[in-house]
């Protein structure tokens, strides 16, 4: 699903360098869930990022099935990102003038489905985040978990094989956390979604597949979780 080889990634700020990813290699088969770990400023939030397609590497590949997105223009990325990737962020980015519904439907606004495929689609996904009963809610109505539910749902909706999360239960609390990585959990194995998480947490990365490790823009560790 992703294949990663020899990424690097720096910046230049004040005429001077700045790496910030350094030769990186990485496999991630489909239907797995990697945790992203490691201090603040070790690059986690950036290979995300460039994972997602929203940020470009200075030098290597990175090929998200099958398709090399390093070698895309910005339109062509932005099209991809469309058709392939679910986004989850740490404070759920709600539109608070909508209402659940109408936040997830946005992404399918992009695409050509009538509003009928939209309606149909959007109900499966509040559907399958056990939010049926909110969809008529703004945000303002809804607890902090709730409003994370509709997030997962908007990332769900374009059925994208891939799905980035930056730290998805930092604004929660510990119960409610878990009640999202159960549902990111289910999207995996009921699913089939690959799902890549920068946490900070490491009984949220317990969830996951896989844990990687990063430390200065090296990945110095990746562990393997028992089933």
């Amino acid at each position: 699903m992703i294949r990663i080889n020899h990424l690097s990634k720096g910046y230049v700020r004040g005429g001077q360098a700045i790496p910030v990813l350094l030769d990186i290699e990485l496999d991630v088969a489909a239907g797995e869930f990697i945790a992203l770990m490691g201090p603040s400023g070790s690059g986690k939030s950036t290979l995300l990022n460039l994972i997602a397609g929203i940020d470009q590497p200075s030098a290597g590949r990175i090929e998200i099935g099958g398709v090399d997105i390093a070698r895309l223009s910005e339109g062509e990325l932005a099209d991809w990102r469309a058709a392939n990737v679910g986004f989850i962020f740490q404070f759920y980015n709600l539109l608070p003038v909508l209402s659940a519904f109408d936040n997830v439907e946005l992404p399918l606004l992009l695409t050509g489905l009538s509003a009928r495929e939209r309606h149909q689609r959007v109900a499966q996904v509040l559907n399958l985040v056990g939010l049926n009963d909110r969809a008529d809610h703004y945000p303002n109505e809804l607890s902090g978990g709730q409003q994370q539910r509709v997030a997962i749902a908007r990332a769900l909706v374009t059925d994208p094989a891939l799905i980035v999360a930056d730290e998805p239960t930092g604004d929660l609390d510990r119960a409610t956390g878990e009640e999202v990585l159960s549902l990111l959990d289910q999207l995996v194995h009921e699913l089939g979604k690959t799902i890549v998480m920068v946490t900070h947490d490491p009984k949220a990365a317990e969830y996951a597949t896989h844990t990687l490790h990063l430390d200065k823009g090296n990945l110095v560790e990746q562990a393997a979780h028992a089933a």
